[in-house]
């Protein structure tokens, strides 16, 4: 299932708009990604399973709250910010990327399927204002180095079910990785939400701040 009927069989309770948003995504990224390849031209066939579905792993571990703020640090071409601000379009999401290119099709796409709850901006994400409730990002760099470029950005005071922190994206053995942070974390298997083989390995690290 190559279509956002993926997204719907595992979200089924989304609205009109919000379905529409989503089955616009393919073509948007699709004509973007001819000009500036911000998705490998083998993959953007498999841009609801690897991209889209799995940016919304996240979604299975937290529901975002109205009002809350979540930074996307290194999101590309806007993974996970795009599909996870269509999910909680009452959350503000702040998408941060070093490279201009991919910052350009992050805001056309925001643009294309009238999404108001995302702000994108080039910037490095040491260099990033501001305190948001959650951090998220897809496998930009080690966690430990990942925590000290942002852990200074996160509110005191959280509202959620988990404490404010980061969500990472990240597959394979990860034992080393979160040994070498020495933190707390916690671990979800995204094969419990999802039965793609795409997700065999895959998990969402929760590290609280």
């Amino acid at each position: 299932m190559h279509s956002a009927d993926l997204v719907f069989s595992y979200f089924p309770n989304l609205s009109i708009q919000q379905q529409e948003q989503f089955k616009k995504l393919f073509a948007l990224y699709s004509e973007w990604n001819d000009k500036i390849n911000v998705i490998s031209r083998k993959d953007i066939e498999n841009l609801y399973i690897n991209h889209v579905l799995h940016s919304l792993g996240i979604a299975k571990v937290m529901a975002f709250k109205p009002g809350a703020h979540v930074l996307d640090v290194g999101t590309g071409g806007g993974f996970p910010g795009i599909p996870l601000a269509i999910l909680f379009p009452e959350t503000k999401f702040h998408l941060v990327d070093s490279i201009g290119k991919k910052i350009t099709v992050v805001k056309n796409v925001a643009e294309g399927i009238n999404l108001k709850n995302v702000h994108a901006e080039q910037i490095r994400a040491e260099q990033v204002k501001g305190e948001y409730d959650f951090i998220v990002s897809r496998a930009v760099t080690r966690i430990k180095e990942f925590y000290q470029w942002i852990h200074q950005k996160v509110k005191k005071k959280s509202v959620h079910d988990l404490d404010n922190g980061i969500l990472y994206l990240k597959g394979g053995d990860l034992e080393e990785e979160l040994n070498e942070l020495k933190k707390p974390y916690q671990l979800f298997d995204l094969p419990q939400y999802f039965k793609e083989e795409f997700f065999e390995t895959k998990k969402v690290v929760y590290v609280p701040l």
